[in-house]
């Protein structure tokens, strides 16, 4: 008794110590869960009171002022403007793959009943290992919409946002926590175990969220005789924007890392791409609007996460990378990962699965979560997802002990925890880097002329 008398004598004092940001973060995510149809409004309003409390009275990481303000933004530019354009590009490429026809004929390749949902879930799953998770994310919300005629539960939606980040969990090209593993000289090797508590948890909220939509409303499995056929030339535009993201992705992170914090290269190459096969099959602009302000949610909500005081976190420990992923439910998952790569000892595969499939307890959690919400508004209350989702955290739970019990927790190093050995990476053919400088050089002195 004397102990819990001593806590809550000491509680007044401990909610003071608790920086004014978290309080004003934590009243924003309690606005987007209230008020989930003014989620953007809410976001800026979040933002806006953040920075101006910083630049008033306790100032930013970087300095005090707008000078400190201007280095945070520069520090951050890259990753928040690469999320914006993969988010927009993203919205293209749905609107490029739904208009291939693809989505109409997918009937002819699920099988009939909750099986359906499974393998659309497991496709997803496998696409995302490969893709940006958002991708995925999107192409299963596309399919989902035409198979199931625009009913889909709340429910099936949380599953496919947890199949994206599953899928992307374990490797070091599906999710963008796992690459920033990969720039930092984590082997791809070390999160690969993340695999692990990814199928555990699948075999939960995959099953359960199929047969929740089962129930809400089964899969069309027949195609009517009028059905449009594929639009084979937008079926290759999406092959190769794909494409074009996976080669990106890869030769950012294998061949230049040292140039990765230069620019959104992610997000310019999507675009490079959307534009060119523009010219060929354009896709609808007008969709553009309505992306555009689930686009700017998250980035705010990311912008806001980004001020958050957090210089440290607790010490490194499987403890702790399960309560990250809690967390990851509602804080941004980027600025939690980049804190546990600067402190190190981590096992990273469970925290690679940890802070990725951990947002998907939200619908904000993560990002491929936002962008799904672009094609089904309906998904924009935390009430709604949690009571029809429930299933999810469930899934991170068992597949994070599962994963624990059969790995254990094996910390390894990363590049920074190893200054004796060498900083290189794999040299890029010389083909390759030939031509990139030679662009390069191109676009130099094109900018040099107008200049």
């Amino acid at each position: 008794m004397d102990t819990v008398m001593t806590a809550l004598a000491a509680a007044p004092g401990q909610l003071m110590s608790v920086p004014v940001e978290f309080y004003i973060f934590g009243l924003t995510l309690l606005g987007v869960a209230l008020f989930h149809h003014r989620t953007l409004t809410v976001a800026l309003c979040g933002l806006a009171t953040t920075v101006v409390y910083k630049l008033v009275f306790s100032g930013f990481a970087h300095g005090e002022g707008f000078a400190g303000l201007a280095a945070h933004a520069s520090h951050e530019g890259v990753i928040l403007s690469n999320l914006l354009l993969l988010l927009l590009g993203f919205a293209l490429l749905a609107n490029q793959f739904e208009r291939s026809n693809i989505p109409e004929a997918m009937p002819r390749v699920l099988p009939d009943g909750w099986l359906g949902g499974l393998t659309l879930l497991g496709l997803v799953f496998v696409l995302s290992a490969f893709l940006d998770n958002i991708a995925a994310a999107i192409i299963g919300g596309v399919v989902a919409r035409h198979v199931y005629h625009d009913k889909v539960s709340i429910g099936f939606l949380a599953a496919l946002v947890a199949a994206a980040n599953a899928g992307g969990a374990g490797s070091v090209i599906g999710d963008t926590t796992t690459t920033m593993m990969w720039i930092s000289g984590v082997s791809p090797l070390a999160v690969l175990h993340a695999f692990i508590a990814s199928v555990v948890a699948f075999g939960i909220f995959g099953v359960l969220g199929a047969l929740q939509q089962h129930r809400h409303f089964p899969i069309q499995a027949h195609i009517a005789a009028d059905a449009p056929r594929v639009d084979p030339t937008r079926a290759v535009i999406v092959g190769v924007i794909l494409v074009t993201l996976l080669a990106v992705n890869f030769a950012g992170n294998a061949w230049y890392p040292e140039h990765q914090d230069a620019a959104p290269w992610l997000g310019l190459g999507l675009w490079v791409a959307l534009l060119i096969t523009a010219l060929v099959r354009a896709p609808q602009w007008g969709v553009l609007p309505g992306a555009a302000k689930g686009a700017l949610f998250l980035v705010s909500l990311v912008a806001t996460a980004s001020l958050m005081p957090v210089e440290s976190l607790p010490a490194a420990s499987w403890q702790t990378a399960l309560g990250l992923g809690f967390l990851s439910s509602v804080f941004d998952n980027i600025p939690l990962t980049a804190l546990a790569l600067k402190q190190g000892g981590y096992d990273w595969g469970v925290l690679a699965f940890a802070v990725g499939f951990g947002g998907s307890m939200m619908w904000f959690g993560s990002s491929a979560g936002v962008a799904l919400s672009g094609l089904f508004p309906q998904t924009r209350s935390v009430v709604s997802w949690l009571r029809h989702g429930w299933y999810v955290p469930i899934a991170y739970v068992a597949g994070f002990a599962v994963m624990l019990a059969v790995m254990g927790w094996h910390p390894t190093p990363t590049r920074a925890e190893r200054p004796a050995e060498s900083q290189g990476h794999a040299a890029p053919p010389k083909v390759i880097d030939d031509a990139l400088h030679a662009v390069g050089q191109s676009w130099r002195d094109l900018t040099g002329r107008i200049g």
